[in-house]
C-alpha cells in the first residue's frame, strides 16, 4: 500500500531541527505493509500545505502529516486542512477534557491559547494524544487514487507522534487497507567494508529469489545486511529469510557478530556476565566513549569496573602503568605502549579483561611515518595481551567510533576465543 508522510515546520528546513519524525514513520509504516513512496518538507506556510496535500493525493492512498498543530500562531495546519475539507472547527469537549486533565496534572489551570486545541474540525475523526493538547485528525475523501484517500495529521512532537501512530494510526490504517505481510532480519557485521562484503556475497546476492531483497547500511564500523521479504504466506516468508540468513552468514562468519537490534555493547556484556568477568578500559583516542557504550547498557556495574582516560603522556605513566622509557622509545601511539596501558589497568583494577586503545583521531597530529587514523587496540585478558593496528581514516568523530566498535568486537572475539 503507497503511503506518503508530509512533515511540517519551518524549523526543519532551517535545520534548527533534524527530521528524525520521517524516519521513524516510514520504518513502522514499512514494517506494517505500507511502502513510503515520498517524503516532502514543508513550512509553516498555507500554500505550501494547501499544494503538497492536493499532489500526494494524486500519487497515493494514504498521507501522513506530522507538525503544525500547537497552539501558537505559527500552528496553521488545523485550518488550513478546515479549508481543504471544506469544514469548519467546532469545540470538541472530549479533547477539552483531555486537556483540562493534562493541565491539572501539572498543577495549572487551562488558558485560553490552550482551550483552542480542543477546536477540530467538524469533518475529522479525531484521535487521542495522552502525552499533549493537540489531538490527531483523520480525514477521508472519497475522490481519491483508490476510491478513499486517506490523510492523517499527527503532532510533530516525537513523542506524541509516536504514541499516537502506534496505539491509533497504524491499526486503523491496517483495518482500512488490506496489506501484504513483510518480514525483515538483519546481519550485522564489522571488521570489513560495504563494498568488500558486497563483492564476498555478489553470487549469493545474484540468486536470491524475486520476492527477498537485499539492503546494505553502513555505518562507521558497521555494515547491516537487512533481507527483507514480501507476501501472503508468512510462514513461508519467514523460512525462506532464515534459509538465506543461514547461506549469508556462511560467507561472512568471523564478521558477523549480532542480528536485528543487536548492539556490541550489549553483546560484550552478556558475555561478561556469563563469564561472571570484570571488565575495565584504559583509553586514549577515544577518550572515554568505549565506557560511555559499555555504561549505557543497564546493569552493566555488574561486570563494567571503570575506565582511565589516559589522554597525556604522564597520566598513561602515571596511572596506566606505561613505562616512561617505554614512551620515550616507541611512543604513546604504539603496540608496546598500548599493551602496557591494557596490563596496566588489569593489575590496577583487578580486572579479567581490558581495552586499551591509543590512536590519532585526527584531523591533526599525523605524520609519514604514523598518518591520521593510526590506531593501536590492545586487549587483555586472564594470561594474554593481544593488539593489533589499524588506520580507519581521517575524519575524527568516524574514527572514535569506529575504534570503539572495533575494540568492542576484539574484546567478544577474545571471549569466545574465536
Amino acid at each position: 500500500m503507497q503511503t506518503e508522510i508530509i512533515n511540517i515546520g519551518d524549523e526543519l528546513l532551517i535545520g534548527q531541527v533534524v527530521n528524525t519524525n520521517a524516519a521513524w514513520m516510514a520504518e513502522q509504516l514499512n514494517l506494517s505493509g505500507f511502502k513510503v513512496e515520498r517524503v516532502t518538507i514543508i513550512g509553516d506556510e498555507r500554500e505550501q500545505i494547501i499544494e503538497a496535500l492536493r499532489a500526494a493525493e494524486k500519487r497515493v492512498p494514504v498521507v501522513l502529516i506530522s507538525g503544525g498543530i500547537g497552539p501558537t500562531k505559527d500552528d496553521i495546519t488545523k485550518t488550513t486542512l478546515c479549508e481543504y475539507f471544506n469544514t469548519r472547527l467546532v469545540f470538541n469537549p472530549d479533547a477539552y477534557r483531555d486537556i483540562e486533565t493534562i493541565f491539572a496534572r501539572r498543577g495549572y489551570s487551562v488558558t485560553e491559547l490552550n482551550r483552542q486545541q480542543a477546536m477540530l474540525p467538524e469533518a475529522c475523526l479525531t484521535l487521542p494524544n495522552p502525552n499533549g493538547t493537540a489531538r490527531g485528525m483523520w480525514f477521508e475523501k472519497q475522490e481519491g487514487l483508490q476510491g478513499t484517500t486517506v490523510f492523517v495529521s499527527m503532532p510533530g512532537v516525537p513523542f506524541e507522534m509516536k504514541a499516537m501512530m502506534t496505539d491509533h494510526v497504524i491499526p486503523a490504517l491496517k483495518n482500512t487497507f488490506q496489506t501484504p505481510f513483510i518480514c525483515h532480519k538483519t546481519i550485522l557485521t564489522q571488521g570489513i567494508g560495504e563494498s568488500f562484503l558486497a563483492a564476498r556475497i555478489e553470487k549469493w546476492e545474484n540468486d536470491l529469489p524475486t520476492h527477498l531483497k537485499l539492503a546494505y547500511l553502513p555505518q562507521p564500523g558497521i555494515v547491516r545486511l537487512r533481507i527483507t521479504g514480501m507476501g501472503t504466506d508468512e510462514a513461508q516468508i519467514r523460512k525462506e529469510i532464515e534459509e538465506q540468513s543461514a547461506k549469508l552468514e556462511s560467507l561472512i562468519a568471523e564478521h558477523v557478530f549480532g542480528y536485528d537490534m543487536d548492539t556490541l555493547e550489549e553483546i560484550v556484556g552478556r558475555l561478561l556476565n556469563g563469564k561472571g568477568a570484570i571488565l575495565a578500559t584504559a583509553e586514549s583516542c577515544t577518550g572515554g566513549y568505549i565506557a560511555h557504550l559499555i555504561t549505557s547498557v543497564p546493569g552493566s556495574s555488574a561486570y563494567f569496573k571503570g575506565s582511565v582516560v589516559a589522554y597525556a603522556n604522564d597520566i598513561k605513566s602515571e596511572l596506566a602503568g606505561v613505562l616512561p622509557e617505554t614512551l620515550q622509545k616507541h611512543g604513546a601511539v604504539s603496540q608496546a605502549t598500548v599493551e602496557e596501558m591494557a596490563t596496566g589497568i588489569q593489575r590496577r583494577f583487578e580486572a579479567d579483561y581490558v581495552i586499551a586503545t591509543s590512536g590519532i583521531a585526527g584531523p591533526d597530529g599525523g605524520s609519514t611515518e604514523k598518518p591520521v587514523g593510526t590506531t593501536w587496540i590492545a586487549i587483555a585478558s586472564p594470561g594474554e595481551v593481544v593488539s593489533s593496528l589499524f588506520t580507519f581514516g581521517d575524519n575524527r568523530e568516524r574514527n572514535i567510533r569506529r575504534t570503539a566498535l572495533q575494540a568492542l568486537n576484539m574484546l567478544r572475539k577474545k571471549i569466545l576465543q574465536i
